[in-house]
């Protein structure tokens, strides 16, 4: 790498931001202005049909290029990335390509072949997550592999992730977690009113409508703890229509209390987030939930399921419940809801979380990992 210019790193194998939802397309849009501002010519190649026509061709310095890909869930990322790689490899050739997630990093190889220098970030063990059939978890378990064994570096967003790679494949990564940013006051009076809802009366789930996330778990847990002035707040839609999805909208619509928005970003999700009395997350896999961090940059209480991952975050011991237990669920929101909690409480929650997580201090890591493999 020459220091006459700066240092140009493209990011591939998400869909694009801002305000495209997914973990590590949300993780893309916090790091990846900060990057820019550290110096760095970041590019994104972002997938047509995701990418939001209004943002165009630069955001906070980002520049982005979208390129087409199939709309097919099994085939969407692996044929994304593999045009991706054409495209970095031809016409952009930067420092550093940086590659999102294991199914992705299937090309690593074929990336370095063609002379490129690539990092990886691992997200999470994506053959773990129950959407995908047999052979979709074999690519993936592949993508995993190829990362580790053909990659210049590995990224890991936890030290579950940094110690399942240690053990199967003997490879030392970099562990630099996701982050959280404090979050002014918000009002978000508007988006309370749209769905009727009451300040701090409502449990809120943020998440993609995908099977892993236990949506039906939590509605069941909703309706056995019986609060009679709380309701339930799901936000999020599916990627790609599927019985799963239509069952989570079908079962909510016929629960008393239950409201689903749809897919929320920008001022309103942060209204959604600010005014919860009680953030949940029922899930079965996770990398490092970003769901979580973002609920605790409000001040949010919050309850999940006794996962690794989940477990990484550190609450107290009040705010796990066993995987899978909807009976303990329900008994944890119903002690949750008789809570009162002061705008103290919530501020000393955020800060705690704010101390541990850092987008900040992530991309400044990034940052080394990028000089290392450039140089």
């Amino acid at each position: 790498m020459s220091s006459s210019h700066p240092l140009r790193v493209t990011w591939i194998g998400l869909r694009g931001f801002p305000g495209v939802q997914g973990g590590v397309e949300t993780h893309a849009e916090q790091l990846c202005p900060m990057l820019q501002a550290l110096g760095c010519e970041v590019r994104v190649l972002a997938r047509r049909g995701y990418q939001p026509e209004s943002v165009g061709s630069f955001w906070r310095g980002v520049k982005f290029v979208s390129l087409w890909a199939p709309r097919r869930k099994n085939l969407e990322a692996v044929v994304h990335t593999f045009l991706s790689i054409l495209y970095a490899s031809v016409i952009e050739r930067p420092d550093v390509l940086h590659i999102q997630a294991i199914g992705p990093a299937l090309w690593t190889m074929w990336a370095r072949m063609l002379g490129l220098r690539v990092v990886v970030t691992h997200h999470g063990p994506d053959y773990d997550r129950e959407k995908w059939g047999r052979f979709a978890r074999l690519m993936l378990r592949a993508g995993e592999a190829s990362a580790a064994r053909f990659s210049n570096e590995v990224i890991v967003i936890s030290g579950v992730i940094e110690r399942a790679l240690a053990a199967k494949y003997g490879v030392t990564s970099v562990r630099i977690p996701n982050g959280l940013t404090l979050q002014p006051p918000v009002d978000g009076s508007s988006v309370l009113q749209q769905f009727g809802l009451i300040k701090g009366r409502y449990v809120l789930l943020v998440s993609r409508l995908v099977r892993e996330k236990r949506h039906l778990d939590l509605i069941e847990a909703f309706r056995r703890a019986a609060l009679s002035d709380w309701k339930l707040v799901i936000v999020g839609a599916a990627d790609h229509a599927d019985t799963y999805a239509q069952e989570v909208v079908s079962v909510a619509a016929r629960t008393e209390g239950v409201v689903t928005t749809g897919f929320q970003s920008g001022a309103a999700l942060h209204g959604l987030y600010a005014n919860a009395g009680l953030f949940v997350l029922p899930s079965s896999h996770e990398g490092l939930p970003i769901a979580i961090l973002e609920a605790l940059s409000f001040g949010v209480r919050v309850v999940a399921s006794d996962i690794p991952a989940n477990l990484e975050i550190g609450l107290p011991a009040e705010g796990y419940f066993p995987l899978g237990d909807v009976d303990a669920l329900a008994g944890r929101l119903t002690d949750e809801a008789a809570i009162e909690e002061s705008v103290a409480d919530r501020a000393a929650r955020s800060k705690w979380a704010a101390e541990k997580f850092s987008w900040e201090r992530s991309a400044l890591a990034t940052l080394d990992v990028y000089r290392r493999v450039a140089a």
